[in-house]
C-alpha cells in the first residue's frame, strides 16, 4: 500500500456497502483498504418471489379512457385472483489490487425478474424444460476505480443512490426491480471532514453510425446529447462509526448536499419514436430541443443510541424550449416545470435491537391535469377527467408538468403506490410501522412487522374519483431471517380504498383488494 493513500482510504471507505456492491459516493473505493491483497472478490443473491393479488382493479370498472386499474383473468373478467412468480439471480464481481489501490467491478443480472413458467420449451401442456429468455443476462455495471493521492477517481457504468433513494436508487434492496445506474466519470476527495464529488454523465447519445470496420460507432451529431454534471458534498460516517458513537452515548449527525445540472441542445426524435416506416436519419430530422433541468436534494440523518430520523427533500426545475417532437412543426410556447418532494422516516429502539416503531411520512408535488402521470410515455393520448395515468403536460394546451415523482424502488407500501399507481406521486402519506424480534433460533430469528399507510391526493383533478383522500393499506410481514444469508419472508396486504379511486361517471365505488407474497432470498 502506497503511505501516501493511507489517510484517503480511511477518509473515502465505507462499510455499508458488502465487498463488490458500491452503489453511491459514500461506498465508491470501500472495499480497496479492506482487502488483504490483490484478487477477486464475489457477493450476490438468488430471489425467488411468488404473489397472490386479490382485486387489484379495484372493481371500480374502466376509466373514462377504457383502461382498468390493473388486469382481470382473461376468461372471466368478473374474476379476483391473479398470480406471478419471478426469479432473478445477481452477481457482483470485483478485482481489487489493494497495493495500487486499483479496483474494477462488474454486476451482471441473470434471468432478472423472469416470470416462472414463460419460456417453456414446445408446447406448453407437453413441455418439460425451460428456455432461455433473449435477455437472460443483463450487466447492469461495470466500471473501475483508482486512487490517486488527491481522491479517488471513477469511471464506467456505476450505480447511482442518493440519500434514502426517493430521488435516486441503487435499487440494492432485496425487493427492488429496478435501480439506477449511470455511465459516468466521478471524482471524490476528503476535505474538511466531508466528502466532495464531482460527476459527469453521458446521460444519452443520439444516433450512432458504425465506423469502417464495422466494431465501433461514431456519434452522429454532438449537438443532440444529453449530458449531466452532479455535484455533491456529504458529512458521512461508516456503520462501524456509527455504531461504536452509538455504544458511546453519543449522536452521530450526518448530511448531504447535492446539485446537478442537465442540458441537450437538439434532438432528433425519428431515432427513438415508434414510426410506421424507416425515415432517414439526416440533416432534416434534427430540431432545436432546448433542455434545461436544475435537481436539488438535502440528505440528514441523526442518529441516537435509541432512536434515527433520516429526511431527504429535492427540487426539481426543468424548462424545454421547443417540446415539439415533429421537425418542421414549432410551437410557441416552452414546456417548463417546478417539482418538490420530500421524505421522512424515524424509529424508536435500539438499532439492531429486537423492537422499533416509527412513523414515515413523504410528500410529492401534483399537477392539476388528469391521471397521476406516475409513467407516461411520448404516445399517450391526452388524459380525461377520471384516468388513472398519462402525460401531464399536453402542449400546447397545457405547457407543465409540475408533479414529483418517487423512484419506484423506494417502497412505502404493497398495492396502491406499488401495484396500481406504479410510485408515489401527486400525493402525501403517513405511516406508521413497528417490528418485533420475536424468537431467536439459533443463528437466526422470527421478525414480526406492522406497517400501516394513509395516502391523500394533492390535486384532487388528478385523481379518478376526484376526492383527496386515496386509500388506508395494511402491510404485515412474517419474515425468517438467518447470519448466513437466508431470508424468507410472507408479507399480506390489504387495501381499503376511499372516495380518490372510485367511478364517479359509472357511480361504482372501489372496493377492497389483497395481496400476499412470499420471498425467498439466498445471499453469499
Amino acid at each position: 500500500m502506497r503511505p501516501a493513500a493511507l489517510p484517503l482510504l480511511a477518509a473515502l471507505a465505507g462499510l455499508a456497502a458488502p465487498a463488490a456492491r458500491a452503489t453511491g459516493f459514500t461506498d465508491l473505493g470501500d472495499d480497496i483498504e479492506a482487502a488483504p491483497e490483490a484478487g477477486f472478490e464475489l457477493d450476490g443473491y438468488v430471489r425467488a418471489r411468488g404473489d397472490l393479488l386479490w382485486n387489484l382493479d379495484l372493481d371500480r370498472g374502466p376509466t373514462p379512457s377504457g383502461a382498468l386499474f390493473f388486469p382481470v383473468p382473461l376468461d372471466d373478467p368478473t374474476g379476483q385472483l391473479l398470480t406471478h412468480a419471478d426469479l432473478r439471480l445477481r452477481a457482483d464481481v470485483a478485482g481489487v489490487v489493494p497495493e495500487w489501490g486499483v479496483a474494477a467491478k462488474l454486476r451482471v443480472d441473470v434471468l432478472d425478474n423472469l416470470a416462472l413458467g414463460s419460456v417453456p420449451v414446445g408446447p406448453p401442456a407437453a413441455t418439460s424444460a425451460q428456455g432461455s429468455p433473449a435477455a437472460a443476462v443483463v450487466v447492469r455495471r461495470a466500471y473501475g476505480e483508482v486512487l490517486l493521492p488527491f481522491g479517488l477517481l471513477a469511471a464506467g457504468r456505476m450505480g447511482a443512490h442518493w440519500g434514502l433513494g426517493m430521488l435516486t436508487h441503487g435499487g440494492d434492496c432485496a425487493d427492488c426491480d429496478s435501480g439506477d445506474s449511470s455511465d459516468r466519470i466521478a471524482f471524490l476527495t476528503p476535505l474538511a471532514g466531508h466528502i466532495w464529488a464531482l460527476a459527469y454523465d453521458f446521460s444519452a447519445s443520439g444516433p450512432q453510425t458504425p465506423r469502417r470496420d464495422g466494431r465501433r460507432a461514431v456519434d452522429l451529431d454532438p449537438t443532440d446529447d444529453v449530458r449531466t454534471v452532479t455535484f455533491a458534498v456529504l458529512r458521512w460516517e461508516t456503520d462501524l462509526a456509527r455504531e461504536r458513537r452509538r455504544r458511546a452515548d453519543r449522536a452521530t449527525v450526518e448530511y448531504g448536499l447535492l446539485a446537478s445540472y442537465r442540458w441537450q441542445e437538439n434532438d432528433v426524435p425519428a431515432s427513438y419514436l415508434p414510426l410506421a416506416t424507416d425515415v432517414a436519419l439526416d440533416g432534416a430530422q434534427v430540431m432545436h430541443r432546448g433542455l434545461s433541468a436544475v435537481a436539488g436534494d438535502l440528505w440528514f440523518r441523526l442518529t441516537l443510541p435509541s432512536f434515527r430520523v433520516e429526511l431527504e427533500a429535492a427540487v426539481l426545475w426543468s424548462r424545454i424550449e421547443q417540446p415539439s417532437l415533429v421537425p418542421g412543426v414549432f410551437l410557441r410556447e416552452p414546456v417548463e416545470s417546478l417539482q418538490f418532494g420530500a421524505a421522512l422516516e424515524s424509529e424508536y429502539g435500539a438499532l439492531g435491537g429486537d423492537f422499533g416503531v416509527g412513523l414515515d411520512a413523504g410528500f410529492a408535488s401534483g399537477d392539476a391535469t388528469p391521471g397521476f402521470g406516475a409513467f407516461p410515455t411520448l404516445d399517450d393520448d391526452e388524459p380525461r377527467p377520471g384516468d388513472l395515468d398519462g402525460p401531464q403536460a399536453v402542449p400546447p394546451w397545457d405547457n407543465r408538468a409540475d408533479n414529483f415523482r418517487f423512484h419506484p424502488d423506494y417502497r412505502v407500501d404493497r398495492i396502491l403506490f406499488r401495484e396500481i399507481v406504479g410510485t408515489v406521486t401527486d400525493a402525501f402519506y403517513f405511516r406508521p410501522h413497528v417490528r418485533w424480534r420475536a424468537v431467536r433460533l439459533g443463528a437466526g430469528g422470527l421478525d414480526l412487522g406492522l406497517a400501516a399507510l394513509a395516502a391523500f391526493a394533492v390535486q384532487t383533478a388528478s385523481t379518478p374519483g376526484r376526492d383527496r383522500p386515496l386509500g388506508v393499506e395494511i402491510d404485515p410481514t412474517v419474515a425468517y431471517v438467518h447470519e448466513g444469508g437466508f431470508t424468507a419472508a410472507l408479507e399480506y396486504a390489504l387495501l381499503v380504498p376511499l372516495g380518490g379511486l372510485d367511478n364517479p361517471d359509472l357511480g361504482l365505488e372501489a372496493r377492497p383488494a389483497q395481496s400476499l407474497r412470499l420471498r425467498l432470498v439466498y445471499r453469499f
